[in-house]
């Protein structure tokens, strides 16, 4: 009876490994990269405002890193119920910020309005404004410092650190 279950297992468990790299081969960022929790234009907006935390200099920028992405898979996959809220209020309160101080919507402004908006936001006494931002702000720096370019380029990291040298001849 117990050898019925371990043939089960093992045909499964090769079933599984012969399937497995057809089925990830097909993983890319544009194939995971939009949620379903938010609309298109609220993650235009989500671009830019990690675009206004990390602007593009010599180095890309958040946005060109899609830094956005990373912070949306982040907060709908591994934080709670009152930061996935917290996201939609405060993309709303961006805007709102926005147009009550410069007149226009976070994407219109340039990049100094756009950081005073997110400053504003930062310094309000909103509760829900503070935290965003300061989540935001905090995946943003995580997403950037993870990104291949920023690792491989920026911080010359090194899958395997140092050499190994097996036929040395050893000195007396």
């Amino acid at each position: 009876m117990q050898r019925r279950n371990v043939l089960k297992n093992v045909a499964a468990a090769v079933g599984g490994l012969v399937a497995f790299p057809s089925w990830a081969k097909s993983w890319s960022p544009e194939s995971i990269a939009h949620s379903a929790k938010i609309g298109i234009t609220q993650e235009a907006l989500l671009a830019e405002i990690v675009e206004t935390i990390i602007p593009e200099t010599a180095t890309p920028g958040a946005k060109s890193l899609k830094v956005h992405q990373f912070a949306l898979r982040m907060i709908n996959d591994c934080y709670g119920e009152a930061a996935q809220k917290n996201l939609t209020y405060g993309l709303t309160a961006a805007d709102e910020m926005a147009t009550k101080t410069h007149n226009k919507i976070f994407i219109d402004c340039d990049a100094a309005q756009r950081l005073d908006t997110l400053k504003k936001m930062a310094e309000s006494p909103d509760a829900d404004s503070k935290q965003f931002v300061s989540t935001i702000k905090n995946l943003t720096i995580q997403g950037y410092q993870n990104a291949e370019y920023v690792m491989v380029n920026i911080q010359k990291y090194n899958m395997a650190p140092g050499f190994y040298h097996g036929c040395v001849p050893l000195k007396k």
